[in-house]
């Protein structure tokens, strides 16, 4: 694609770093600077809508139903999503990690049909883990990616290898390196511009295609915009309409009522839902933290088989089915340790969780590991045999309402002293490993990534609010975790990571994401313009 006068607009506001100029091309940067001049204000329109609507939620102004502006596209029998592309016929088991140089191999060959390359939750933003993610991914492709580490182990591609799903940034997120007449570029359109720009075709010419994972839309019109710009995107590139294949992940309560209409605004590019559970039970208090019915008991306590949680995944599973769409179930995030009993006890639930989805009708499911794939394609395996999914079990016996969405009351409760400091000790690490760069962290026996950050203090800023914990309680056991943080890790910026917290789960008005200010604050590294 030539480069226009266009790319005089699109400025790279950090420092140039190895093999970068290999991604930010003249012409790469141009064609993220047409996505931004074609959708950015759309984009910003339905961010000051997404507020609108939180106000309205809040005040009760609003509730939340299923549109009967749209009940006709969800009567309407007759329309189905594209139908399965190459490599995404099969979606038994998917792993997610971040696009690292190692977790790349490890995922790609880790013997599960789909690797989700996650930038989103799993991915701490600074500028060398972005473009360095999409150097790995074209690295990937042209399989030029072997590589030893300083102590010997090579990492290498087999022969088969799991499709490549590319997960962008969310619609709330900038990208504050780079920028576009003047402000930052939305950083959902330079993960995907990039990726697509220089990826589309060399996975076509594979007999693959782009794929994409949508995370955090709201509703419709947000799913509408993600279409438009496929469109867009090809026609820029020359690549037939409809090429591009995306999952969106149910991850908002919004999102929950609006689950048909999603799929049609994408029906020419979709291919299925996923259930995204932890940033489900994130947006669930966020949207109804002021509500005395909506006190959720720890998170550990809120397990897959509550009521309203039920009801989510179920109503998944069939709007998928009814379209023609795959339904994929919520992540496992065990991580295997080296205790034979601890594993198996982990496994064991792993199997426990997979077996309930299977039987609900998904067509398959994500982990976080590759040591819990076997045991996901062993559940799946045992339900699917040859048959690549499910579809045909439309869940015609499925009818769920808004109350049985809503039904958060049957498990309110309030928190465990346990549960209080686990919030506070998964916030606090998580934070100083995002903070130096790292954005999926192993804790406790458990992958942990941005998702788990944000429920934990959204859990807190809930209690003190609905004054079942006080704030003396919450301020001595975050010194306690803080101190205990200061002694495994004397490098760590205890200072910063307490305001990080303070700011995001002790503040009196709740803030939508932690993330935005923090990057602002802790990983945007600006120097002088270049294009």
């Amino acid at each position: 694609m030539p480069t226009t006068a266009l790319s005089r607009h699109v400025h790279v506001l950090a420092a140039a770093g190895h093999r970068h100029d290999e991604i930010l091309t003249p012409a790469a940067l141009d064609f993220v600077g047409r996505l931004a001049a074609g959708f950015g204000k759309r984009r910003q329109d339905l961010l000051k809508e997404r507020r609108r609507q939180a106000m309205r939620l809040a005040d009760g102004s609003s509730c939340l139903d299923f549109p009967m502006v749209t009940s006709a596209i969800r009567a309407d029998p007759t329309w189905r999503v594209a139908p399965p592309a190459a490599g995404l016929a099969d979606r038994r088991v998917e792993i997610t990690g971040p696009p690292e140089r190692r977790m790349t191999v490890d995922a790609l060959n880790s013997g599960a049909q789909v690797w989700l390359a996650d930038f989103e939750d799993a991915t701490a933003p600074t500028w060398d883990n972005l473009i360095g993610g999409q150097l790995n991914l074209l690295d990937a492709i042209e399989r030029r990616i072997d590589f030893t580490t300083e102590e010997g182990r090579r990492y290498r591609l087999g022969e088969r290898l799991a499709t490549m799903v590319v997960r962008p940034r969310g619609w709330h997120l900038d990208e504050e390196h780079l920028e576009f007449d003047g402000r930052p570029v939305p950083a959902a359109l330079v993960d995907f511009g990039l990726y697509f720009f220089h990826c589309a075709q060399r996975q076509i010419d594979a007999g693959s295609g782009p794929y994409f994972s949508l995370p955090k839309l709201e509703n419709r019109y947000e799913a509408r915009l993600w279409n438009d710009i496929f469109v867009t995107a090809q026609e820029l590139l020359g690549i037939p309409r409809g090429t591009i294949r995306a999952t969106v992940l149910i991850e908002t309560i919004t999102a929950a009522f609006e689950m048909e209409e999603i799929l049609y605004e994408l029906r020419e590019h979709a291919s299925g839902l996923t259930a995204g559970r932890r940033d489900y039970l994130f947006s669930v208090i966020k949207t109804f933290g002021h509500r005395t019915d909506f006190l959720l008991p720890d998170r550990a306590q809120v397990t897959m088989t509550a009521s309203f949680m039920r009801a989510y995944t179920e109503l998944l599973v069939r709007t998928c089915h009814k379209r023609g769409a795959h339904a994929v179930g919520g992540m496992a995030a065990q991580v295997p340790g080296k205790d034979p009993a601890a594993e198996e006890a982990a496994l064991a639930r792993v199997r426990l969780d997979k077996e309930r989805e299977a039987e609900d009708g998904f067509d398959g499911s994500r982990v976080a590991h590759p040591g819990l794939v076997p045991a996901c394609r062993e559940v799946f395996d045992a339900v699917l045999g040859e048959r690549p999914h499910q579809l045909d079990r439309t869940r015609d016996d499925v009818a769920v309402t808004a109350a049985d969405l809503l039904s958060v009351r049957r498990v309110s409760g309030p928190p465990t002293p346990e549960g209080l400091r686990t919030n506070i000790a998964v916030a606090l690490r998580y934070f100083d490993a995002w903070r130096g760069g790292r954005g999926a962290v192993a804790l406790d026996g458990l992958m942990e990534d941005a998702a788990t950050a944000e429920l934990a203090r959204v859990q807190i800023w809930q209690w003190l609010r609905h004054r079942v914990v006080d704030r003396e309680t919450v301020s001595r056991v975050l010194d306690d975790e803080l101190a205990a943080l200061g002694a495994a890790y004397p490098w760590a910026a205890l200072d910063d990571v307490r305001a990080l917290f303070e700011r995001t789960a002790l503040a009196r008005e709740l803030p939508l994401f932690f993330t935005p200010d923090a990057s602002t604050r802790h990983l945007v590294r600006h120097v002088a313009a270049t294009s």
